[in-house]
């Protein structure tokens, strides 16, 4: 199939779509819509910091119960970093965890196989920390570094914040990769896109 199929906002359930729109606004996220009708049917769209993706509710728009979307992904460069400023905005946040066995990021109910702390080594999708709106619906901290072979396209970025962070890894590599060589890389942009786009892309980086 090569028509491009793109996942781009998500419905959540909410009891009360006015007490949902200051909560995410409180968070800091973009308000992209609020329209009402004649009928009765609303739409609130609000987008995470630098995502692709957004979320909607409203009143009309879902016969799912409050509070039933759960585990619903934010992908993260930095989960202890996040979690502050989320806590900062006022949202409950859980401490950052790793799992000891799959899919104890998801048990709510039951934290036992959640270990304290990030992943061992910090490695890539392995550091959580979760919150939940108003209604109970819950929302996934994970921490990615390095994405796996295949899963980027492309090397674009959704914000000035993403493209700076990404910068600023590629030249704390490129240093290392300075003092490696021993000499001054005059060729350095070149080594800055290699490294930025494998990085994204999940390929070999340079060296």
């Amino acid at each position: 199939m090569s028509t491009d199929l793109k996942f781009e906002a998500v419905v959540i359930p909410v009891a009360d779509a006015d007490r949902s729109k200051e909560f995410y606004t409180g968070l800091g996220w973009r308000l992209d819509a609020d329209f009402a009708f004649d009928n009765g049917f609303r739409v609130v769209q609000f987008t995470p910091p630098g995502s692709p993706a957004s979320v909607q509710f409203g009143t009309s728009i879902t016969t799912a119960e409050p509070g039933t979307a759960q585990g619903l992904y934010l992908v993260v460069d930095d989960v202890e970093a996040a979690r502050s400023e989320l806590l900062e905005a006022g949202a409950k946040v859980t401490d950052v965890f790793h799992p000891s066995a799959p899919g104890a990021q998801f048990e709510a109910g039951d934290t036992s196989s959640r270990i304290a702390g990030p992943a061992d080594d910090r490695s890539s999708y392995g550091s959580f920390a979760t919150f939940s709106d108003p209604d109970g619906n819950t929302w996934l901290l994970q921490e990615v570094t390095k994405r796996l072979p295949g899963r980027v396209d492309d090397a674009t970025y959704a914000s000035v914040d993403d493209l700076e962070a990404a910068l600023r890894r590629a030249a704390t590599a490129h240093g290392e990769h300075e003092a490696r060589t021993g000499q001054a890389d005059e060729n350095w942009p070149a080594w800055y896109a290699a490294y930025m786009l494998a990085e994204r892309t999940g390929s070999e980086l340079p060296q």
